[in-house]
């Protein structure tokens, strides 16, 4: 349990659905929950979860949130009190090749879920939002308050759920909070979980890849930004510390249901594209190939949040903010998959 959570006056631990907490972030939401001692269930389709992400201590319903009857029966059997809606789809150029596939998934199973705990009483979701929902932002650092116009299907997938989320508490008396992440990086510390999906398409997921020969090079998009090395700029922000801001996110929730909270999740501390392969490089104490390619379309030249109200409001104190002990529990994590013997809904 990080110092955080220790400090901050924690409410009663009600019982938590998480779903998709048999993938990447959602598996890391669920190992944060039972760290702090909250009773966990957890739905997954299993399409681009793993089942063995999902630890014991946590009761397992193989299925969809598009499955009104199997959610009236998880909130029944599990006296459900609360949410964390991890579930759906997050790949940007997928979402623009079949931008109706997302707001199926995205979109139209939240609502699904969201009038399913309505129907149940369930007075609190945390929601898994994104910083797509900015789109390409005027401003280098973003608050909570900078427009909202994203640029593709899956950020708008992200943001209509926000829409229906605040629609539905105005009507219905529920509250909630949508996290609007950065870059997610790393894996547990304690080798627990990681990110497992094949194909993943994030910088330091594909440089790790890269180190242990699953890629041949690493592309770098663009090479004259308005940066000072010509690289693309994200925040960057370690899965556990994410997962951390989760268990917060949740006891705030809980200890003012007349509120709802939107929060940008980062560090407030951007990286380049080749700082962060120079990281990877540092770790690794190797040379991955990298291959120049050009712009991609939409990418802003810097993306960073403004993380104030999470530091403010939540008491949070992330554990693992330097960028090379995020590389160094990705390779881990890489190193760990290559090596574990393929078991069954791997």
């Amino acid at each position: 349990m990080t110092d955080a959570l220790s400090a901050c006056p924690q409410p009663d631990r009600v019982p938590v659905l998480v779903t998709g907490g048999a993938g990447y972030i959602g598996s890391h939401a669920v190992l944060a929950l039972l760290d702090a001692g909250w009773p966990v269930s957890v739905i997954d389709n299993l399409v681009t979860g793993f089942r063995w992400a999902v630890p014991d201590g946590a009761a397992f319903y193989e299925g969809d949130i598009a499955d009104s009857a199997l959610l009236a029966r998880i909130f029944a059997e599990q006296g459900t009190r609360a949410i964390m809606h991890f579930a759906g789809s997050v790949v940007v150029p997928e979402s623009v090749a079949d931008p109706l596939a997302y707001y199926d998934n995205n979109t139209g199973r939240s609502r699904t879920l969201i009038a399913a705990a309505v129907a149940a009483g369930v007075p609190h979701i945390l929601f898994s939002s994104t910083a797509a929902t900015y789109g390409v932002p005027q401003v280098s650092r973003v608050t909570e308050t900078t427009p909202t116009v994203p640029i593709n299907p899956y950020g708008w997938s992200k943001l209509m759920t926000e829409r229906m989320l605040a629609d539905a508490s105005a009507a219905h008396g529920f509250n909630y909070g949508a996290l609007r992440y950065f870059n997610v990086a790393g894996a547990d510390p304690a080798g627990r979980s990681g990110q497992s999906t094949a194909g993943a398409t994030h910088l330091i997921k594909v440089a790790v890849e890269a180190v242990l020969g699953k890629r041949a090079a690493v592309s770098v998009f663009g090479t004259d930004y308005a940066t000072p090395d010509g690289t693309g700029v994200r925040d960057y922000i370690h899965v556990a510390d994410l997962a951390d801001a989760h268990v917060l996110a949740l006891g705030a929730l809980m200890a003012d249901p007349a509120r709802s909270l939107v929060m940008n999740c980062g560090y407030g501390r951007g990286f380049s594209v080749l700082e962060v392969l120079d990281a990877v490089d540092r770790v690794a104490g190797t040379s991955i190939k990298r291959e120049l390619a050009p712009r991609r379309p939409g990418d802003p030249d810097e993306l960073v949040s403004d993380p104030a109200l999470l530091f403010a409001k939540l008491g949070w104190q992330p554990r693992f903010a330097e960028l090379d002990t995020i590389v160094a529990h990705a390779l881990a994590w890489e190193r760990h998959l290559a090596q574990r013997a393929p078991a069954p809904g791997a």
